[in-house]
């Protein structure tokens, strides 16, 4: 096994060799320091949608409430959006770039760089 570290990144390769045939495993991780080094700072629209509905999925299911409601809210999108906005939800985003390297990034860490207008 080879584990190559340079600029919080690290490549591990894992090569078997059988009796006619060789078999590459190679992972890589961007995940080795706090900062965001894919995308935007903040929470981009996409994935807004994206957890809202994840959340309002899991909540029309049966999956329990993590924050405190007004009586008067029973839809499962506004339970997700209010759940988001308190920042409440243990979610992680994953980004991804095309040539297959990615960072997982907590929610929380992406609600905390909000541009204040």
């Amino acid at each position: 096994m080879f584990i190559s570290c340079c600029f919080g990144l690290w490549y591990s390769f894992k090569i078997y060799d059988g009796l006619n045939h060789t078999i590459l495993i190679k992972t890589k991780m961007i995940n080795l320091s706090n900062e965001n080094l894919i995308g935007p700072p903040k929470l981009t629209r996409f994935e807004r949608a994206r957890i809202v509905g994840a959340r309002a999925l899991q909540v029309s299911l049966g999956a329990p409430i993590l924050a405190p409601l007004p009586e008067a809210v029973i839809d499962p999108i506004d339970i997700a959006i209010i759940e988001l906005r308190e920042k409440v939800l243990p979610m992680t985003i994953r980004r991804t770039l095309p040539d297959g390297n990615y960072q997982d990034i907590p929610l929380v860490d992406l609600l905390q760089t909000r541009i204040l207008h």
